[in-house]
């Protein structure tokens, strides 16, 4: 298909909203997680356990959204999973403990669990491979924009309507957004490279990928890359630049703000070099794993604490935690279109996973060293929690290199 205007408009515009909004609500957390722990007396750990349900309950959803994508209808299964996300922002919004806020949050992350990927089922099926990985950067900058504008606009926002006002609004925008998805998207899109194969192969094809030595080589580098900063962009961010910059909660958002602009830039920027460098002979796959390096290096910068302006380093952040986002495109054109849902999902799984596991680690972390009487933690206790996960993409990168280069022997591209 080519890249019309039509196709924006019916295919890639409502896929664009679905993941904006997907990416808001993964982000608003980091900028409504100062007023909710006062509302409601939460600490940092309980805070990361309610904040990591989102990528729980996402992660979860993974292995059978690859399956339904690669078996029915794309739009039918985006617009009808999306309605979950407008429960759980019922429930957050109406919350009167933590047991309900990490229900609702846990119901928003399924909800949007089918966002990003439909679209990449589609656009698999749809954009010619060279392509490929410009589409997803801009479905991807769309995403970015939900992160932009749950960070300084939400700040200027909660004053008027608080936080349990804002999910509320989120809950109706979520239905509007749905009933797009299924009524805009052409039944095109799961008409053409839709899996035929029983149900019980299509789940052993799915865990097959997983035992994929050219996927194991570049997925823990790639899972780590975008988990980390999920991580940090959804909370921790935030609360280092409160508790160890000693920022206000302006300042904090603004600096949110400008990490999240620099996510998007990535996404659209890399995603632009990557077509631009697939004609000298450069791999998206090497291009990804460039930007996971500087990514690296930002880290042990913030770590250090070197006299770098901060805008600075979490803008490059920002640009650089989307390298990982290359490997979707660069690992669908490895394996049979029939499975591309499902290797997507595959990571997609690993990322959720981790970043559910990144940021409830870290409040863990942060609450073994005792806090103050008002509260505090030291200082040790951020750099500790944070130094831990930055060794842990260092260790994936290492791994990129040392691993064994093997094709996948699956069955070829179609």
């Amino acid at each position: 298909m080519k890249l019309t205007p039509r196709f924006f408009l019916h295919v890639f515009l409502p896929f664009a909203l679905g993941y904006y909004l997907s990416y808001f609500y993964r982000v608003v957390n980091g900028v409504i997680a100062e007023p909710v722990a006062l509302e409601l007396g939460l600490g940092p750990a309980t805070l990361g356990w309610i904040g990591s349900a989102y990528f729980l309950f996402f992660a979860a959803a993974q292995l059978p959204l690859g399956v339904l994508l690669d078996r029915y209808d794309t739009r039918k299964v985006a617009a009808s999973i999306l309605l979950l996300a407008a429960a759980g922002a019922l429930v957050f919004a109406f919350a009167t403990s933590a047991a309900l806020l990490w229900l609702g949050r846990g119901l928003i992350g399924l909800g949007v669990s089918a966002c990003l990927m439909s679209a990449f089922r589609a656009y698999a099926a749809l954009v010619p491979p060279q392509r490929l990985a410009m589409i997803n950067g801009l479905q991807l900058a769309c995403g970015g924009l939900g992160a932009l504008t749950a960070t300084a606009p939400v700040e200027l926002l909660l004053p008027l309507v608080g936080w349990r006002g804002l999910f509320v609004g989120l809950a109706l925008l979520t239905l509007v957004i749905a009933v797009l998805v299924r009524l805009r998207v052409p039944e095109i899109l799961s008409a053409e490279n839709r899996s035929s194969d029983s149900l019980s192969i299509q789940i052993k094809d799915s865990l097959a990928i997983f035992r994929q030595p050219a996927f194991l080589r570049v997925a823990p580098a790639s899972v780590l890359n975008q988990a980390i900063y999920i991580a940090l962009l959804s909370l921790w961010a935030g609360v280092w630049l409160r508790e160890v910059e000693g920022l206000s909660a302006a300042a904090t958002a603004d600096l949110l703000f400008w990490s999240a602009a620099g996510m998007v830039a990535g996404f659209m920027g890399l995603g632009w070099l990557t077509t631009r460098l697939h004609q000298l002979g450069f791999s998206a796959t090497q291009v990804s794993i460039a930007g996971m390096l500087i990514f690296s290096l930002s880290l042990l910068i913030l770590l250090l604490r070197l006299p770098i302006p901060a805008s600075l380093v979490w803008i490059l952040l920002g640009f650089f935690g989307s390298s990982g986002t290359l490997m979707y495109a660069a690992l669908s054109q490895q394996f049979p279109k029939k499975l591309a849902g499902r290797v997507n999902t595959a990571l997609n799984l690993l990322v959720f996973s981790s970043a559910f596991l990144i940021q409830w680690l870290i409040g863990v972390l942060i609450g073994l060293w005792p806090a103050d009487s008002e509260g505090n933690y030291p200082l040790l206790a951020y750099i500790s929690a944070f130094a831990a996960v930055a060794g842990c993409q260092f260790l994936a990168l290492l791994w990129y290199f040392l691993a064994p280069r093997k094709p996948v022997t699956l069955e070829s591209p179609e």
